[in-house]
């Protein structure tokens, strides 16, 4: 059995990316056609922003698993000594940041919600700066990580906590927005400054997927 934990993992963590980065274009693919007011009818476009929320929770169960489960890549492919006591913590952070997105998720529009996510966003603040701490120094000294690709993928990976961090803080204006869009009905009033925060989100989006494709490139192809 040992023999297979180490591609077993990396088939894992190839399969979380697949999910998110798929699921994610998924998100965008909805949330273009929200955007196309003279197309489809409010409940029409509403019923589209249930089902981006709803596709949405794909990209964010992978991102919290990715953690983990790359930290388990790397230990069991000795590619970095990972101390035990680590990886089993950022197991525990990622059950708890699992728990706290899907009670967010069902809860949604409650203080509950909004609590569970402002616990959520100081944890990923944390994570934020580990792999950038760790990825920059591993370049600057040789260690902890020794292996300069790796290194790399984690600075890489500390950017798209970043950036995906940035997509939530950008995309807040959100929610009052639609409340009035809901109560008051299409109007330009709401739907210009509406698509003006979608399109300032959009960029953050496109940094998340082209950071993605680079890590991923950098963990296949490994380069010296």
């Amino acid at each position: 059995m040992t023999a297979y934990a180490y591609p077993s993992l990396v088939y894992l963590h190839l399969l979380l990316f697949v999910l998110w980065l798929g699921a994610d274009v998924g998100v965008f693919v909805l949330g273009q056609h929200f955007r196309k007011r003279h197309v489809y009818s409010l409940d029409q476009r509403l019923a589209l922003l249930k089902l981006l929320v709803l596709v949405d929770m794909t990209p964010r169960t992978a991102w919290a698993l990715m953690v983990p489960v790359s930290l388990s890549v790397a230990r069991v492919g000795g590619w970095w000594e990972v101390p035990l006591p680590v990886v089993v913590a950022a197991y525990a952070i990622a059950a708890l940041w699992l728990w706290l997105i899907w009670d967010a998720h069902a809860h949604d529009g409650t203080p509950r919600a909004a609590r569970n996510r402002r616990i959520e966003l100081p944890l990923k603040l944390v994570i934020l700066a580990g792999y950038l701490g760790v990825g920059l120094t591993s370049l600057a000294t040789g260690g902890p990580i020794a292996v300069g690709w790796l290194a790399w993928k984690a600075i890489l990976f500390g950017l798209i906590f970043a950036a995906a961090i940035m997509i939530d803080v950008a995309f807040k204006p959100v929610g009052p927005l639609l409340g009035r869009l809901i109560a008051q009905g299409s109007c330009d009033e709401i739907e210009i400054p509406l698509l003006r925060v979608m399109n300032r989100t959009r960029i953050w989006v496109w940094c998340v997927y082209a950071l993605l494709i680079v890590a991923s490139w950098i963990g296949l192809v490994k380069p010296a």
